[in-house]
């Protein structure tokens, strides 16, 4: 992607994030934080459209544009989040769970009863009891499990979400690496929208049996988008280009919802419909907004870390 000038003045714009701290002017090097644009900050490192590309949909995780004339203290941030992740793990900033995604809610299923959550699994819903414009409860099976708040998705409460699109993913099912990619057996591939002159970016994420999620030699790659005309299948064409040759795809087209209801005054939460992303950093977002909506404040991470230390020491947590 890059030319040897071009590779310079990136890695030089690379040490430039690396060392940038905000509460220190002396990394500023005559860019305001608060009111530099990340465009200029290109301009100043003399960057080309392709690495602007990917740095801004790869690295800083935005979907679309609208970044290059914000502000450019979030978007050093999260390319400065990106390589410190890089450096923690090894090979990649991502972490994927063995066994597949489904390790999360079963994860969560343990924290939970610890915390003396109930689970009751496979249970039919048959209808949310709202009294007075408020939940007080959900109806299954004849029985009411009572409650002062729910959180839910869109399929559980179509009157409250809306529309707001469609997305396509594909699985495939492929006996290959992905070619270019020094026969990894985990990637993640983010095509960004201008290379495809679209206005949404397609992304691949490929797991194997080193994941304990597929069988010895064989490769599993999803490709996802957002449906932007009336062919989605050819939208994602230029992901599953770069699949060939696929043994087996499967392909969904799903619609998303967002909720209409905050949920302040119904004390019903609801979640955003999976997106198109393959990194889950919407789908935090939508936690957090989630967890704001319900108590009215923002989520405090450094004050669960407090919390940590306290029972487990400090020591034992580096």
């Amino acid at each position: 992607l890059m030319g040897l000038f071009e590779k310079r003045r990136f890695r030089k714009f690379l040490v430039y994030v690396a060392n940038f701290d905000e509460n220190d002017a002396r990394t500023f090097e005559g860019v305001d934080p608060k009111k530099t644009t990340m465009r200029d900050v290109y301009k100043k490192f003399d960057l080309g459209q392709d690495v602007i590309d990917f740095t801004g949909h790869a690295l800083a995780l935005y979907r679309t544009d609208d970044y290059l004339d914000q502000p450019c203290q979030e978007t050093i941030n999260r390319i400065k989040l990106y390589s410190e992740s890089l450096a923690r793990y090894g090979k990649s900033p991502y972490l994927y769970p063995l066994y597949g995604l489904g390790e999360l809610p079963q994860g969560f299923a343990r924290l939970s009863a610890i915390y003396g959550g109930t689970y009751m699994l496979n249970k039919p819903i048959e209808e949310i009891v709202i009294e007075n414009g408020k939940v007080v409860g959900v109806k299954s099976e004849g029985e009411v499990a009572r409650c002062k708040q729910l959180i839910c998705d869109p399929s559980y409460v179509s009157d409250r979400v809306t529309k707001v699109g469609q997305v396509i993913r594909v699985i495939c099912i492929l006996s290959h690496p992905i070619k270019n990619t020094n026969d990894a057996n985990s990637c993640q591939i983010i095509i960004p929208q201008n290379q495809v002159n679209r206005k949404s970016d397609i992304y691949v994420c490929m797991i194997s049996s080193a994941h304990n999620v597929a069988a010895q030699g064989k490769y599993i790659a999803i490709a996802s988008t957002t449906v932007e005309t009336a062919d989605p299948e050819k939208e994602i064409k230029p992901a599953l280009d770069l699949l060939e040759p696929i043994e087996q795809k499967f392909v969904s087209i799903s619609d998303l919802f967002a909720p209409t209801d905050l949920g302040t005054e119904s004390q019903i939460f609801i979640s955003r419909t999976y997106d198109a992303t393959t990194h889950f950093e919407t789908t935090c977002d939508d936690i957090k907004d989630i967890y704001k909506r319900m108590m009215g404040s923002e989520f405090d991470f450094e004050e669960m870390k407090r919390k940590k230390n306290d029972i487990y020491g400090e020591e034992e947590q580096q």
